[in-house]
């Protein structure tokens, strides 16, 4: 696997910058996971203070020991840590900035779920045409996000929910636009956190992506 980036290090945790196509934690048809291929490029263990999802590229935190890892897990869950994510998505939001009050239910409980939001750009784009297709068009958001609350795949889940599916979601998006936007490059879920703001040495320090990899 492809060396994963560090963007910071002390003695509690590490920030870093995972790829795409990497599962967080290892199961069942899982090769090559972030909680066990990062030991061997550090050469000690790790324990997972979050996740994200294996398609979802982006910053994250991961300790250095339990004790650390419980503290962490804790300051995330109060906020303390603020996780700013970008999506590329197709179509368009009627409001271009506000929060996404919509519940999920997860493990057969229906739970409350808030997405913050900005549109930041919308483009046209052509779709050139194919021997057994004609050109079209159609309209990409570059959207970021910041999550109230932490539910499994609730970006996903919320901006399919409001006509805005992320490019490349083949679970929670639509499969016949993802087709469309193959034509133009757009291969794999373009979804990315980008920024995030941790507590350190008294202030706020804040990680963001030197370079994105979103397709827009």
């Amino acid at each position: 696997m492809k060396k994963i980036d560090i963007l910071f290090e002390n003695d509690e945790i590490l920030v870093i910058n995972k790829p795409s196509g990497v599962a967080v934690q290892g199961g069942k048809g899982i090769s090559h996971p972030l909680d066990k291929e990062l030991p061997l490029q550090l050469g000690y263990p790790i324990f997972l203070v979050h996740r994200l999802d294996m398609d979802t590229c982006g910053i994250m935190i991961v300790a250095k020991s339990p004790l650390a890892a419980a503290l962490w897990t804790k300051k995330i869950g109060s906020k303390e840590v603020k996780k700013e994510y970008s999506a590329i998505c197709i179509g368009t939001l009627e409001k271009k900035e506000g929060t996404i009050r919509e519940d999920i239910i997860q493990h057969g409980e229906k739970k409350t779920a808030l997405t913050s939001y900005k549109v930041i750009e919308e483009k046209r784009v052509v779709i050139p045409a194919t021997e057994d297709k004609e050109e079209q068009s159609i309209t990409l958001s570059k959207i970021n996000l910041v999550l109230e609350t932490g539910r499994m795949h609730q970006i996903r889940i919320h901006l399919a929910s409001q006509g805005c599916p992320i490019a490349g979601d083949d679970k929670h998006g639509n499969f016949k636009l993802n087709k469309i936007v193959r034509r133009i490059g757009i291969k794999k879920l373009q979804l990315e956190a980008f920024r995030l703001s941790v507590p350190l040495d008294g202030g706020l320090k804040v990680f963001e992506l030197s370079k994105s990899e979103l397709e827009f």
